[in-house]
């Protein structure tokens, strides 16, 4: 069967790694890809966001299963489009990929269907949102409602300083118009963990639990970025702790979306606060988790199309995913200046070196080809990811791997994994 993949960055070259190992694909196109997946697949020069492009490309070359990787086109209703022409594509429809493009409807479909959750309040005027700030005191979370690449959240440790968010989110200056709303939570403590299913809309498969590095550096300092690196599995998320995900959060998170006309088919991404063997829902996602995508994908045994095709065809059925017992580590490298600004075009060198490493693996993130070289071209560059024994073993692994790896300004966090060696 053909396969396209949409995307270009490192959670769709983890997807095309994993699905170019299954023997039902004999044809595996990516677009726009990056470097890394030119080696497994056909690179199609068209953007993620040209979604008739994109159809046109799939129907004219007989495309058996679509997989979309960013939330963008799934926003912009790629799902509903190509199945209108008879295309299989996996992923939610627009409706559904509404739980991730507006952070208050995520909100109140969570009260409405009393998911655990933090008290929040929803804002266009400002001077309503100060008052709300003022009344619930500091640290506070301020996050613009719409998509804005994992970067529209700001947790303040001050009153003035969630103020200066909200202005800078209502103004248009900070995340454009998906700012232009302000969903504003109570700051929940605890530890995260990524809680991510599979669902045709009834049948639901979870996957291994993992766990993201928001901040930029170690120890959970500085401004949340996309991801800074991930492990699986992760400690924190105990067997008591899956089942009351399962049954608090995921259950009547996809019977609520049934029931709201938004049946909801593809991967469903809730972000957990683990506090005290209770969990509460940040948020959710309407796809895999970049960079959770990547260790997931390493430690996932079984072969991935038969699910994908299956919940694309509407019914997963006796579906199942079986796992390394291993452990994945991924390490997020990423350019000087990243989340803000950043440069690029530096040359990347070891990355041969990196590759002879027995199983590490590195996912090309924000990367281009320029005059036979590989270059930076975006904030996160590469997902260096490796399996071992243990989640110790893995980290070994992964930053040795690093170490091969440099370009002018690189940056990455050194403790990735450290929460897990704490609880083992």
């Amino acid at each position: 069967m053909k396969v396209l993949v949409i995307g270009g960055g490192g959670r769709e070259h983890a997807l095309v790694w994993k699905i170019a190992q299954s023997p039902l694909v004999t044809k595996l196109y990516c677009a726009p890809g990056n470097p890394g997946t030119a080696a497994l697949a056909e690179n199609i020069p068209l953007a993620a966001d040209q979604v008739d492009k994109l159809l046109q490309f799939a129907y004219e070359n007989k495309i058996d299963l679509t997989v979309v990787g960013p939330e963008q086109p799934l926003s912009l209703g790629i799902v509903d489009t190509f199945e209108a022409h008879g295309l299989k594509v996996f992923g939610p429809s627009q409706k559904a990929a509404f739980i991730e493009g507006s952070k208050a409807f995520s909100k109140d479909l969570m009260k409405k269907y009393q998911v655990p959750t933090a008290a929040y309040g929803v804002f266009t005027d400002q001077a309503a949102a100060e008052e709300f700030i003022k009344q619930t005191g500091a640290p506070i979370v301020v996050k613009a409602d719409g998509l804005a690449a994992g970067k529209g959240v700001i947790i303040a440790q001050t009153c003035e300083e969630a103020i200066a968010a909200v202005s800078d989110m209502l103004s248009g200056n900070a995340f454009g118009s998906a700012g232009s709303r302000v969903v504003i939570e109570e700051f929940l403590t605890g530890e995260e963990a990524s809680f991510l299913v599979i669902t045709d809309g009834k049948n639901i498969i979870p996957l291994a639990s993992a766990q993201d590095h928001k901040a930029i550096f170690d120890g959970d300092q500085g401004p949340n970025t996309g991801g800074m690196g991930a492990y699986s599995p992760a400690p924190v998320v105990t067997q008591a702790i899956h089942d009351a995900a399962m049954e608090l959060v995921i259950r009547p998170t996809v019977d609520g979306m049934a029931a709201e006309g938004r049946p909801y088919r593809g991967v469903l991404y809730a972000g957990l606060m683990v506090k005290d063997g209770q969990v509460k829902t940040l948020e959710f996602n309407a796809r895999f988790g970049d960079p959770e995508c990547q260790p997931l994908l390493m430690r996932m045994k079984s072969d991935l199309v038969p699910v994908l095709l299956a919940v694309a065809s509407g019914d997963l059925g006796s579906a199942a995913i079986e796992w390394h017992e291993s452990a994945s580590v991924c390490v997020v490298m990423a350019s000087a200046g990243y989340p803000g600004d950043y440069a690029k075009g530096d040359v990347i060198s070891g990355l041969d070196e990196a590759a002879q490493l027995e199983d590490v693996y590195v996912f090309h993130a924000g990367t281009a080809s320029k005059e036979g070289n590989c270059v930076t071209s975006g904030g996160r560059v590469l997902g260096v990811t490796a399996r071992g024994a243990s989640v110790k073993a893995a980290i070994d692994k992964a930053y040795q791997a690093v170490s091969c790896i440099g370009w002018s300004g690189v940056q990455f966090r050194t403790d990735i994994g450290r929460k897990a060696l704490d609880k083992i």
